[in-house]
């Protein structure tokens, strides 16, 4: 059997219990690492889609133990610091280390600047900004302490690079994301910790394929479906594509994993089909 490109590793993982989270603890146990997953299998007041689910969670465990990997699981809020620290406490614990560390738990939600509510406002920056840092510092004082360097990989968003209108919050907190990366890279590269962010174009998970999304994109219409949003997808994108794949994302965040980007650090690494020059 040929070793996997992350093997002998831990990676930490929010936002794990569906979408891109559990396609990217799936694809690094695939290539050899243990998993510490992360979600908060609830709902959030003002994201207008269904959140994942503790049933979800359970699914992705089946998934990385199919790999024949380890997972340890957690619920919890990246908006709660303390959470993190015990849940990145106990991976270690139980898994040995802590090597990958993939902030990728985020919400979306739409509205007019003019219309937007504080709440709205609030709970984008402290999930997608906020919940970011926190991962971010639960987990650095064992990276540190095991002394051996490690990959920090940001998933933030071609709205990190570029913009559209009625998503001001969100792009904010993703384009703060590329600046948080920068000065993280800075800070920890003489322990060989490299920092990295990854800009998705849309991706094609329950972020993106459900009623709100559909009518964000045809507001004419009054119940649009899929096929409805699907040209409208497609023109984000210069290649002629709605959306990638999550693994497809997975695939970035195991390169940047893996000592095959060993020297690359402080990087915005689009996956965006070039929608960030649209």
């Amino acid at each position: 059997m040929t070793e996997g490109r992350v093997a002998g590793k831990v990676a930490f993982i929010t936002g794990a219990a569906r979408g891109q989270g559990r396609s990217h603890a799936v694809r690094l146990a695939e290539e050899g690492a243990d998993i510490i997953a992360f979600d908060l299998c609830g709902d959030v007041d003002t994201v207008p889609y269904p959140m994942p689910t503790p049933a979800d969670l359970q699914v992705t465990i089946g998934a990385v133990e199919q790999t024949g990997r380890r997972i340890v699981s957690v619920q919890g809020d990246v908006r709660d610091p303390a959470a993190l620290a015990k849940a990145v406490k106990l991976g270690v614990e139980q898994l040995g280390g802590l090597d990958i560390v993939v902030a990728n738990a985020g919400i979306t939600s739409f509205s007019p600047a003019v219309e937007m509510s504080a709440a709205m406002w609030a709970d984008m920056i402290d999930i997608n900004l906020t919940g970011v840092w926190n991962t971010c510092q639960a987990a650095l004082p064992q990276l540190l302490a095991a002394g051996r360097g490690g990959s920090i990989i940001v998933i933030s968003s071609s709205a990190g690079i570029r913009s559209s209108p009625n998503i001001a919050h969100y792009s904010a907190a993703k384009h703060g994301l590329r600046g948080m990366m920068m000065s993280l890279a800075q800070e920890l590269a003489p322990h060989f910790i490299r920092v990295n962010t990854v800009h998705p174009t849309t991706v094609s998970t329950d972020m993106v394929r459900n009623d709100a999304m559909y009518a964000l994109f045809r507001p004419d219409l009054e119940s649009p479906e899929l096929d409805d949003a699907i040209p409208a997808f497609t023109s984000l994108n210069l290649l002629p594509i709605p959306w990638v794949e999550p693994r497809d994302i997975s695939n970035a965040v195991l390169f940047l994993a893996s000592d095959e980007s060993r020297y690359i650090t402080s990087a915005a690494l689009p996956v965006d089909a070039g929608s960030s020059h649209r």
